[in-house]
């Protein structure tokens, strides 16, 4: 049985258009802010209750290809007004099988990092893509 993460890849569509394939997905997450309050008298614990839910930036790699100039454009549109999108990313395994998919709203480019380029050591080119959102949908 091959290992599921051999070939793992992640389309992202944004608003429902395809803006590629990526090979690493990392941030996807959300946490509760964590607040502590000592009740006097009780001195055997310290109650924890839950704050506000927020959500960590997404970081997308890939190598550079034929649509890196494309997504580098439209990060840059936003400096003229910044635009919420809906989005999702889906994770497929080397057979191409769907294995999971998180849907995103308010979402928008927050970091687009271009490659470095060398004549050393013979490393692909890649590209970088981080994304801000509000939380996920079904």
């Amino acid at each position: 049985m091959a290992d599921p993460a051999t070939g793992l890849r992640f389309e992202v569509k944004i608003d429902g258009v395809d803006v590629g394939s990526f090979t690493s997905c990392e941030g996807l997450g959300a946490e509760y802010e964590i607040f502590e309050y000592q009740e006097g008298g009780l001195n055997t614990y310290v109650h924890r209750l839950p704050g506000q839910l927020k959500y960590t930036t997404i970081k997308l790699t890939r190598p550079v290809d034929d649509g890196s100039k494309q997504l580098a454009s439209w990060f840059t549109k936003q400096r003229e007004s910044v635009e919420r999108h809906t989005g999702s990313i889906t994770a497929f395994d080397g057979q191409g099988n769907q294995i999971a998919s998180w849907n995103l709203v308010d979402l928008y480019p927050a970091r687009w990092t271009g490659p470095g380029f060398s004549l050393e050591g013979g490393a692909v080119a890649k590209e970088t893509l981080e994304l801000a959102h509000n939380g996920f949908v079904d």
